[in-house]
């Protein structure tokens, strides 16, 4: 596991790229490596998980033609079939380290040996063999993120794993994108290859890069492999199919040359994983997070009946409510821009302890309820009586900050100018009326947009980001490809029926788990932010400090009586609308501040949308 970064055609000192990697050190604080040559450039700095004393990056490849020069970030976790395949046609590697085997893959079988790979990853490459080329890769679910910056009329391109590293570049400008503030209440952080960085891209899921001088930059989405179509029979039967899928996949993930723990919130998904994991190590630890005093929705007994019934060895985090103001910044500031998931907190504080306790990988529940039909607004859009719009209702509950609500919390600039220019949920509500209203299945159709891309933007980034923050590697084992083909291929039924949500993931954790967890009523794993986003706690005067009318006026782009009235509101009668708005409010302001200090007012209507060529 690693971070990454590079560039392709620019000019930048070796100093340089090192401030880089120093921006993004907390990701891989086990070594750095450099190598450049004429006009590019690769760096990673390297977690070490896998045979610690190798896995030296970057990782490089000379054959007659020339030279092939690779950095990654991941795990492969068949890179032992990988490396067996290889020595059969004459490779020999000086290590057993997952990564070492890129670059003789690429010269075997080109840009689609990612088809051979097994795991999660961001992979940058330089083929020198004929004209320099550049070739990026992301795994299909988008574990592993890689922002980027291309510069059409140079012809420049570069990347990082994280945004203040890729923004540390001399040539690539940090601007806000100016539809930035709705696109991020809207869905509560970009979707997509948006930032929130004007000209900032971010690969999607399985995508496939290609730059060169006289091309430029090309990029295209590999197509997900076929779902397979096995009988799944009774949903015992089906339920027992997918726990012995879940088995062999969590075995293999709790493979490492470090120690391991996993994630237990205390809910079927994460108890499910620490439950099959426990089966494969000894003694397993396992880690909760809880807060101090007597908050609502706490999950920390469920999560002890979990660990008690798997036999771990259970550690329950509690963080202080009163640290919150300044976690916040901590999380703002790995994050690279705002994330209107209160969670965030309790992931940073969660994933620091779980590394302090000596545990560089963890494993977590992460992408079951988008695979497997787990949120209220996929049970509503599926079930709503037939001629019903039930689009608008699904876009809604995608966001952070009702429509009604945005629109009277923007100036009245800001509010003409997004008349002018139209919501990212517009564009969702048209994308899901084209590919959702007339599929045959609908769940399928609301499964592949959360799948594609809220899934990778919203949680995958957030895990990925926090947890490296501490220099932890997550593993997620219903992430895995075989495990995604697998939930792609059943039926709806299988999921959400009969008023019940992820029935065939019910049915495969009978037997492992409590019955008190097993029939507990669903709760989002958040942090209980109406109750404290009241009047005297430490959250809601920094809410208010951070949402000072003075604060606001800077930009411009909020109503700050409006925002006030937001405040009286949640004073007199805390309210989860209120309270989420808040929270999504001075996320943003403290990102604007953080990343843009010095930027004085600027009207609205004077920016311009950012031109990006690919």
């Amino acid at each position: 596991m690693c971070r990454i970064l590079g560039h392709f055609d620019a000019h930048c000192t070796r100093d340089a790229l090192r401030a880089v990697a120093e921006a993004q050190r907390h990701g891989g604080p086990d070594g750095q490596g450099l190598r450049s040559g004429a006009d590019w450039a690769l760096g990673s700095n390297r977690l070490a998980v896998m045979d610690p004393d190798g896995g030296a990056q970057p990782y490089a490849l000379r054959t007659a033609p020339g030279e092939v020069v690779a950095v990654f970030n991941g795990e492969l976790y068949n890179h032992r079939e990988l490396r067996e395949k290889l020595e059969a046609r004459g490779h020999a590697f000086a290590d057993a380290c997952d990564g070492s085997v890129i670059p003789a893959l690429f010269t075997e079988f080109g840009p689609r040996f990612t088809e051979l790979l097994d795991g999660m990853y961001a992979i940058a490459l330089v083929d020198l063999r004929g004209e320099p080329t550049l070739w990026l890769f992301t795994d299909d679910v988008g574990m592993k993120p890689l922002y980027h910056h291309w510069d059409p009329a140079r012809r420049r391109l570069h990347f990082a794993s994280e945004l203040p590293a890729l923004l540390t570049f001399p040539d690539v400008p940090a601007a806000p994108l100016p539809t930035g503030l709705d696109t991020y209440l809207a869905t509560k952080t970009p979707f997509g290859e948006r930032t929130m960085f004007e000209g900032v891209r971010v690969l999607p899921p399985g995508a496939t890069a290609r730059v060169t001088r006289s091309s430029g930059l090309t990029l295209v989405r590999r197509p997900p492999a076929p779902a397979a179509q096995p009988p799944h029979g009774t949903e015992p039967e089906a339920g027992d199919r997918v726990r012995e899928l879940l088995r062999a996949q969590v075995h293999r993930l709790t493979e490492a040359d470090v120690p391991v723990a996993a994630i237990t919130s205390g809910g079927l998904d994460s108890g499910l994983v620490t439950a099959l994991a426990a089966e494969a190590v000894p003694g397993l630890h396992t880690f909760t997070i809880a807060y101090t005093g007597d908050w609502p929705a706490d999950e920390r007994a469920f999560a002890r009946a979990v660990a008690d019934r798997a036999g771990t060895r259970h550690h329950q985090v509690e963080i202080d409510p009163a640290t919150f103001p300044g976690l916040l910044d901590t999380v703002v500031r790995h994050l690279g821009q705002p994330n209107a998931d209160p969670i965030t907190l309790s992931t940073q504080a969660l994933f620091a302890a779980v590394r302090r306790a000596g545990f560089p990988v963890a494993l977590t529940g992460d992408a079951a309820d988008e695979l497997f039909g787990g949120y209220d607004r996929l049970h509503r859009a599926v079930h709503a009586p037939a001629g019903t719009d039930w689009v608008p209702g699904y876009v809604e509950a995608l966001a952070a900050v009702p429509s009604a609500l945005r629109g009277r919390l923007y100036s009245s600039d800001y509010r003409a100018f997004m008349a002018d220019h139209g919501s990212v949920s517009e564009e969702i509500t048209a994308r899901l009326r084209r590919d959702g209203s007339g599929h045959p299945d609908r769940l399928a159709a609301l499964t592949a947009f959360e799948v594609g891309e809220r899934l990778p933007a919203y949680h995958l980034r957030r895990v990925d980001h926090l947890s490296m923050s501490s220099s932890v590697e997550v593993r997620l084992p219903f992430c895995q490809p075989d495990v995604v083909r697998h939930a792609r291929s059943l039926p709806s039924r299988l999921k959400l029926s009969g008023g019940r949500r992820k029935r065939v993931l019910y049915a495969a954790a009978e037997g492992l788990l409590p019955e008190s967890v097993l029939t507990r009523p669903k709760q989002p794993f958040t942090l209980p932010v109406t109750a404290m986003l009241r009047p005297g706690q430490p959250l809601m005067e920094h809410a208010r400090e951070v949402l000072a009318p003075g604060r606001l006026r800077r930009h411009g782009l909020l109503d700050r009586r409006q925002v006030e009235a937001l405040f009286r509101a949640q004073s007199a009668a805390p309210s989860d609308r209120a309270a989420t708005a808040i929270w999504a409010l001075m996320v943003h302001e403290l990102w604007r501040e953080r990343f843009f200090p010095a930027t004085a007012r600027r009207r609205v209507l004077d920016y311009r949308m950012p031109e990006v060529a690919v």
